[in-house]
């Protein structure tokens, strides 16, 4: 984010009109010419002379409410946002943004607050997501300031130097910001929509993050039953991105248990992911319980995939010890997501069922536990559950 200075403006040293840039950190109203004794020029003596972001945000929020003709209030409504920002109060930041954006009120200091707004608060994800598409040509315009009449050619080329720099810094921040507001775009087609949007874009930010950028299509593509797609994206991704581990985990799963193309490439890839885990690095923005629980859920599906290929492989000879021994820690490690779960323990309950002699009491066990949460192979659980009960009889 970008530090401003504030001005603290003394009012008998002002002539009778001035533009607001002598008054005020941000840019984008530097056109607007406030008059003397004006409610814009005590809003801004009153902004600028107080360090308190209370004291500004009250003194906005009373021009706001006593001058709604006025043109100004794009302003207001953007330092409004900035300012509740700074007090974490986000929901309000994101009411005064959406009022300065829907009048037309852009820069780029403007949107990086109201995307802070977004991303604390959790909520918002397609204005969000508009918004930093939106943010792409300003940054360009911002990127090649125009030349002051009394500037010297190195004077010019170390201030396009300057904004070439902070564009770059500013497009990383959007990029940045696009990624985490990306999980809150829950409707798979949309989510294809925007990560399209934002490969135009932002091609460099694309390229830069290309193992990212195709794990959420692989992931959008998986959620719209699109799996031919989505092992496409999630390879690509690995392509990218050798240590991906939610693309590996993800297409390992798909090769198979889901459509089972290539057991061999998805045991490489479960291995791998065993191995990469105790590396993993806690990302920007969870908590230590959740990085946990996603680590937990990674390790699951990685044994999972192994147990069920070992079933499949030895499952026949009845030497399914090891498949056993890898579907238990799945099935403790998935307790966050029952489908998984579920799937964990209809298997153990078919490797015991398996081994030689079976072990029928821990087979049925597990069959109780994968019907006890909800998952798409009650039904075989259920079936085969029965099948061992009259084997017993």
């Amino acid at each position: 984010m970008r530090s401003f200075s504030h001005v603290v403006l003394l009012a008998g040293l002002m002539a009778l009109s001035w533009p607001l840039a002598a008054q005020q950190e941000v840019h984008s109203c530097s056109s607007y010419s406030i008059i003397i004794g004006s409610p814009e020029d005590k809003l801004m003596l009153a902004v600028n002379g107080s360090d308190d972001p209370s004291a500004r945000v009250a003194a906005l929020e009373k021009f706001v409410q006593e001058n709604a003709s006025s043109n100004y209030l794009p302003c207001a409504e953007q330092l409004l946002t900035k300012n509740y920002v700074t007090l974490k109060q986000y929901d309000q930041a994101i009411a005064a943004g959406e009022k300065a954006v829907a009048a037309g009120y852009l820069d780029v200091p403007f949107i990086e607050n109201l995307l802070q707004a977004y991303m604390a608060s959790g909520k918002g994800a397609p204005q969000a997501m508009d918004l930093i598409m939106k943010a792409a040509p300003v940054i360009q315009a911002e990127a090649n300031p125009p030349r002051n009449a009394a500037q010297s050619d190195a004077d010019y080329e170390a201030a396009k130097k300057s904004a070439a720099q902070q564009a770059q810094n500013d497009i990383s921040y959007m990029v940045y910001a696009f990624f985490r507001i990306l999980p809150g775009i829950t409707d798979p087609a949309e989510k294809i929509k925007v990560l399209d949007q934002f490969s135009q874009t932002y091609p460099d930010g694309a390229k830069a993050q290309a193992g990212q950028l195709n794990y959420q299509y692989a992931l959008a593509y998986t959620q719209s039953n699109q799996p031919d797609k989505a092992d496409e994206y999630a390879e690509k991704a690995i392509g990218a991105d050798p240590n991906n581990i939610e693309a590996m985990e993800l297409v390992a799963y798909d090769y198979a248990l889901r459509r089972r193309t290539n057991q061999a490439k998805a045991e490489d890839y479960a291995k791998k992911v065993l191995t990469l885990l105790p590396q993993a690095k806690k990302p920007e923005g969870i908590s230590d319980d959740q990085f946990k629980a996603q680590q937990n859920l990674q390790e699951g599906m990685a044994r999972l995939v192994l147990g069920y290929l070992e079933l499949e492989k030895f499952g026949p000879s009845h030497r399914t010890a090891t498949a056993i021994k890898q579907l238990q820690q799945a099935a403790q490690l998935l307790q966050g997501n029952p489908e998984l779960q579920g799937e964990a323990y209809y298997f153990l309950g078919y490797s015991y069922e398996a081994l030689y002699p079976p072990q029928h009491h821990q087979a049925m066990a597990a069959l109780e536990h994968a019907l006890s949460v909800q998952n798409s192979m009650q039904a075989q659980a259920r079936e085969l559950l029965a099948k061992i009960k009259r084997a017993m009889q």
